[in-house]
C-alpha cells in the first residue's frame, strides 16, 4: 500500500507526534544532539494558512512522514520538519513528499523555494541534488544548518 499524503494543521496531535519523531531522529543523528526548543509550538503558525502548509504522509493509519511548507516573502517559500518514518525510507516517500510541498508552494504564487540541512543527513542532502536543487550561501541563523539549497520553480 502507498503512503498517503494530505494536509494537516501543524498543531494537531498527528503533527505534533511526526515533528517530535523527527526532532528524536537529529537529536540522535547530529554530533551534539538537537534541542527542538519551542518548535513544536512554533509550528502552528508557521506552517498553517495563511503563513504555510503543512503535510502528513500515512501508511494504514499510521504518520509516517511529514513536512512544511513557509511563505518567507511573496516568491520565495521554506521547506522545513521534512521527515519519513525508518520503515518507509527508500520507497521513494521523501521525493513524493518534496515535490508535493514544491506544488503546494507553486499553488500559493511562489516560484523559489531554499531549504537547509545538516552535513550528517546525506541521503537528504543527496536527494535534494538529485531532484535539482543547488547550493546556496546562508541564507538564516539556524545553527544546526551547514548546507543551504535552492531551487527555482519557474512560473506555472
Amino acid at each position: 500500500m502507498a503512503v498517503r499524503l494530505t494536509r494537516d494543521d501543524a498543531g494537531s496531535p498527528a503533527a505534533r507526534e511526526a515533528m517530535a519523531a523527527y526532532f528524536a531522529e537529529l537529536d540522535r543523528r547530529f554530533t551534539n544532539g538537537f534541542d527542538a526548543g519551542d518548535a513544536l509550538d512554533e509550528a502552528a503558525a508557521a506552517f498553517n494558512p495563511p503563513a504555510g502548509i503543512f503535510l502528513l504522509g500515512r501508511l494504514d493509519g499510521e504518520v509516517v512522514a511529514c513536512g512544511g511548507v513557509q511563505w518567507l516573502d511573496d516568491r520565495t517559500a521554506e521547506i522545513k520538519r521534512m521527515w519519513v518514518h525508518d520503515r518507509c525510507r527508500g520507497m521513494g516517500v521523501g521525493r513524493r513528499l518534496l515535490e508535493a510541498l514544491e506544488v503546494e508552494a507553486v499553488e500559493a504564487g511562489r516560484v523559489r523555494v531554499v531549504l537547509d540541512t545538516n552535513g550528517v543527513l546525506g541521503e537528504a542532502i543527496a536527494m535534494y541534488r538529485r531532484l535539482g536543487y543547488v547550493d546556496i550561501d546562508r541564507y538564516n541563523d539556524n545553527p544546526y544548518a551547514q548546507h543551504w539549497f535552492e531551487k527555482h520553480l519557474g512560473a506555472h
